[in-house]
């Protein structure tokens, strides 16, 4: 137990000078809110489609759900937009009888096809599917898609076909869980597969996928962000490191040495009962290819609401061959508002303001990037009261 507070205790000391010599970060935010603002127009969508609106009416046994929520987007090989998201049937609520549902487009998000079920349990009773978290192997093709059953159990199941068929979901809980963890909630968005071959401890080809779980077996207590992984193409699955406690919702990227960063929302706020620390995101380096990870640290320039987020590395690396960053959140430290597109072109050590787009000004929330074929960025989330799951791509090529 000594043990367990002196790590909490250097966890919080290790923030805490953290946000102190990266306070002036947060001052350059808040004063150049205006700069960023004014960059709205350049955040002009090449394609706005709205794939999921609450209340549409769709064909056959896809019919009837009342709220699309929780969006995950993946491109596929062959350039297929897969866009997830929970189906729930009979509230925004986010316990009862929820399926798994998609749309796929082949032009880019310009058009979408017809609502598919990927997976549903129970029938009408109140089951809840949902967290969806997808990762495409880039050497195979297939599509593998993770997600929970009840926020307990964790199944994956996959496409070789872009999406069109889904393998029938395994359980594989008992490999990236802890005997003594309940709550149990991938990413949700999307997982990455490794690239870069760098030192003893790189895994090019090496899917990893975030999550967070608790020791609770509900909503109650601390929860803390952590990775699983494959290293045979989605065969098996194992655990991977845990981030420090009162992390949450998070999302990976594979830097331009092969380290990975963990982004992750912070209830600092909530759980820690540090109201201080909250309005910022949390954020750790692995060396070892996500089976460890560094005390984590705050990303001041990052503020957030206490909400998901979404960060990618994009395929083309800055001039000085540092991975090229992009995170998206509703950029607010009060409202789930104002989403936002924020680029790094130093691997994350900076998110300059001028480098910033606003997609939408007011009420929007949980998302998921994605960059397509052409360099362009397609963002697909939830806006309007949680009423549309809609998709915006950008350019950040001017950025």
């Amino acid at each position: 137990m000594r043990a367990c507070s002196r790590r909490l205790t250097l966890i919080v000391c290790t923030l805490l000078a953290v946000t102190a010599c990266r306070s002036p970060d947060v001052a350059a935010q808040n004063s150049t809110t205006a700069v960023a603002a004014n960059r709205e127009a350049a955040a002009t969508a090449v394609v706005e489609s709205i794939p999921f609106r609450s209340g549409m009416g769709m064909p056959g046994v896809t019919e009837g759900y009342r709220a699309f929520r929780i969006p995950a987007l993946v491109v596929s090989n062959q350039g297929t937009l897969l866009a997830f998201c929970e189906g729930r049937k009979t509230s925004l609520s986010d316990d009862g009888d929820i399926d798994l549902v998609l749309r796929r487009s082949t032009d880019a998000g310009r058009t979408w096809g017809p609502l598919q079920l990927v997976h549903e349990d129970g029938g009408d009773a109140d089951v809840t599917i949902g967290n969806p978290t997808a990762v495409v192997d880039r050497s195979t093709g297939v599509v593998w898609l993770t997600f929970n059953r009840e926020n307990r159990r964790v199944l994956v199941t996959s496409s070789a076909d872009d999406g069109a068929t889904w393998a029938k979901p395994r359980d594989i809980t008992e490999a990236v869980a802890r005997p003594d963890w309940g709550w149990y909630a991938m990413g949700p968005g999307c997982g990455i597969q490794l690239t870069v071959a760098a030192g003893n401890h790189s895994r090019p080809g090496r899917l990893v996928i975030p999550a967070n779980h608790r020791t609770t077996i509900d909503r109650s207590g601390p929860s803390s962000s952590h990775v699983i992984f494959s290293d045979d193409h989605g065969q098996t699955w194992q655990l991977g490191g845990t981030v420090g406690p009162h992390t949450n919702e998070c999302q990976v990227a594979e830097l331009s040495d092969g380290r990975l960063l963990i982004n992750c929302r912070n209830h600092w706020g909530k759980s820690g009962g540090r109201p201080e620390l909250a309005g910022k995101r949390v954020q750790a380096v692995s060396t070892d290819a996500g089976q460890t990870w560094q005390p984590p640290t705050f990303a001041a320039a990052l503020i957030e609401p206490t909400c998901q987020a979404g960060l990618i590395r994009l395929s083309k690396l800055a001039p000085d061959g540092q991975a090229r960053l992009v995170f998206t959140n509703p950029a607010s430290t009060t409202k789930r508002e104002r989403m936002a597109l924020k680029l790094s072109t130093d691997d994350g050590q900076s998110w300059p303001v001028d480098k910033q787009l606003v997609l939408h000004e007011s009420s929007s929330a949980y998302n998921s990037p994605a960059e397509l074929k052409d360099g362009t960025v397609a963002v697909l989330y939830e806006r309007n009261g949680m009423r549309e799951i809609a998709l915006r791509v950008v350019e950040v090529s001017g950025l």
